[in-house]
């Protein structure tokens, strides 16, 4: 009997059983289809050795006026200067106390330091800097005093701990003579409050992270502090503007932190030159490539400073993003949308402003004056997953939604996804707002990183290659992407608290020495004629490269399982259901393997989990020949 070829359809086909998709493929992890063919997925590697605080949800890299390269790192505690692998804070300042207001006090045989502020506005995990600070008279010194510290637990609106650190950061236990209150001349200044790395949903006991109120409290959920931290953040020449969802807008002036360690971050309503209407609470900042103007969405309204609109939107006269206020002689102005009840949203295009809120897209275009810009109602009745799941590529929008992908073109299509209800039926709703979506242009590829139902952190993502129109899936923990650009490689950060240069080298580079991926895919059911007969399978000519490996001896394994009916697996008994496997390793200079299989179905799984190892798969054969049961 003739060799059989076995030719598969591109892209993974999951919203219907194994047996009904035959000639598809049906599971798989880490690899990618190009040219109608899957292989694996590139390698990452850390840029640095140098790790952030929080978890990092929001990624902006851009170049200074010297093409020095930046990137914006916001995390759930803090906002970092990216620059050459080291991270410069640049978390913005919430305030700053006379000097006297705080005191210390400390408990012989316990690095526990009271601190005593009265109304000092802090929540748990907040960064405070000590300075003129004296000895308490035993271990707790000046020196010990006299730096950043991390709040530990809120006693009261007046009161908090922190834990004594010497220089290197590991704890000073104070002594009996640590009588003293620090002196009259201690100066607190705080960070803005953090946020949470976890949504915490509802109000009353429990809402919130364990600490930010007295036994049996309950917790009254505020906009910036009780709900998940995200960052948006954009350019405005080589400077920065970044601003807190439902929080802050502020501004980095990058000619006066040329060397480390850098100037903060400070409110944008606080810079020399601001107008009293400036914007102080906002849902996304951004700039307007075309025209120069900035945005916020979400914001404060002109004549009612720090009362947030979220339909709102506002923005700056053109190339001034100091002044807010609407005259006869600037381009400042204001929009308000009409229908939805908040702007989650905007994603830049070539052409327009993509606008989302919860229940509506708008196209908001620059006109010029006097108008500016205008907004067109582009669709109703559609959703989007979370502020971070839209990404446009050239003058395409995809974006996630609640149950389903879709697509902006011109017009607003859903997308027709085969694995569909292998994503959502999978999805974590309480951490929704985790999920993101992902540029790779080098490889024509969204991805859609979110939270499985087993996980409270992202876990798995889902990618669409939108030039060969095919989806396929993955397991990766990744909170933030951004693609290759101002960076040769796209760039991604993990919950272990460093940066990736991801689509680069062969191996997972998390570790020291580099892990091998495992990577595989698998084929749906295939049976002979309508599976009404058994086949014996008895050799394998496989056909796979390996071309940019730099194993000595790359190799990758065929797996071939038969079945004796559709719905068989592994775990069943039977010997009328009983699955067969046989599992050929492969190199490149392998031609043929002989194998013994009996079967009404088959399917094929090629997997690699060896070092410095690329695989591509191409048209295997089999010779399959009918057979009886015996």
């Amino acid at each position: 009997m003739p060799l059989t070829k076995l030719q598969f359809r591109p892209g993974l086909v999951r919203d219907t059983t194994s047996y009904s998709n035959e000639g598809g493929w049906f599971d798989c992890d880490k690899i990618r289809f190009r040219s109608g063919v899957p292989e694996k997925i590139g390698g990452w590697e850390k840029i640095s050795n140098s790790q952030f605080l929080g978890t990092c949800r929001a990624l902006k890299p851009f170049r200074a006026l010297d093409g020095t390269p930046f990137t914006g790192v916001g995390t759930h505690l803090k906002y970092y200067i990216e620059k050459g692998g080291g991270y410069n804070d640049i978390t913005p300042i919430r305030a700053t106390t006379a000097a006297g207001d705080v005191t210390f006090s400390a408990t012989n045989g316990s690095s526990t330091i009271t601190v005593s502020d009265n109304a000092h506005g802090a929540v748990a995990n907040d960064f405070v800097t000590f300075s003129g600070a004296v000895t308490l008279g035993g271990n707790i010194t000046a020196a010990v005093l006299n730096q950043e510290y991390q709040i530990v637990t809120i006693v009261s609106d007046n009161s908090y701990t922190v834990t004594a650190k010497d220089s290197n950061g590991d704890a000073v236990t104070a002594n009996a003579s640590d009588t003293g209150n620090g002196g009259s001349s201690v100066v607190g200044t705080y960070q803005i409050n953090v946020g949470l790395d976890t949504t915490v949903g509802g109000t009353g006991w429990g809402a919130g992270t364990w600490g930010r109120g007295t036994w049996g409290s309950s917790a009254t959920l505020s906009a910036v502090t009780d709900v998940l931290r995200l960052w948006s953040h954009d350019n405005f020449g080589e400077d920065l503007l970044f601003n807190v969802r439902d929080g802050g807008i502020y501004y980095w002036d990058k000619s006066s932190s040329s060397t480390p360690p850098f100037t903060r971050g400070v409110a944008l309503s606080d810079r020399a030159g601001a107008d009293s209407t400036t914007p102080t609470i906002a849902k996304q900042v951004l700039v307007s490539d075309r025209d120069r103007h900035v945005i916020v969405f979400g914001c404060d309204p002109e004549n009612n400073i720090g009362v947030q609109d979220p339909m709102l939107i506002r923005f700056s006269d053109q190339e001034n993003p100091t002044v807010w206020q609407s005259t006869a002689t600037n381009t400042a102005g204001d929009l308000r949308l009409g229908s939805g009840s908040e702007i989650i949203c905007a994603v830049e295009t070539r052409q327009q402003v993509l606008v989302y809120t919860d229940t509506a897209v708008y196209a908001m275009q620059f006109l010029g004056p006097p108008f500016t810009f205008g907004v067109t109602l582009i669709s109703e009745n559609t959703t989007i997953m979370s502020p971070n799941t839209a990404k446009a590529v050239d003058d395409q929008v995809f974006w996630m939604g609640d149950e389903d992908f879709y697509v902006y073109n011109g017009q607003v299509q859903k997308l027709p996804c085969p694995v569909r209800s292998y994503v959502f039926n999978d999805f974590n709703d309480t951490q929704a707002e985790k999920a993101f979506a992902a540029l790779n242009s080098t490889d024509n590829e969204v991805w859609w990183f979110y939270p499985s139902t087993s996980s409270e952190e992202v876990d798995r993502y889902v990618t669409y290659n939108y030039l060969e129109n095919v989806w396929y899936f993955g397991t990766l923990n990744r909170t933030a992407w951004v693609d290759r650009g101002v960076r040769a490689y796209p760039l991604a950060a993990s919950t272990d608290n460093y940066l990736y240069s991801q689509e680069l080298g062969l191996n997972d580079g998390s570790t020291v020495p580099a892990q091998a991926i495992s990577s595989y895919i698998e084929s749906s059911q295939i049976d002979i004629g309508d599976g009404d007969s058994f086949a014996f399978i008895r050799r394998l000519i496989p056909d796979v490269t390996f071309t940019g490996s730099s194993a000595t001896n790359p190799s990758a394994n065929f797996l071939i399982k038969t079945r004796n009916f559709p719905g068989a697996n592994f775990n069943m008994t039977s010997t009328s259901d009983i699955v067969r496997s046989a599992t050929v390793p492969v190199e490149q200079f392998t031609d043929q393997a002989h194998i013994r299989l009996r079967g009404r179905s088959m399917t094929l799984r090629v997997e690699s989990d060896e070092l410095d190892v690329q695989w591509r798969l191409g048209s295997p054969r089999l010779d399959i020949r009918p057979d009886g049961r015996r």
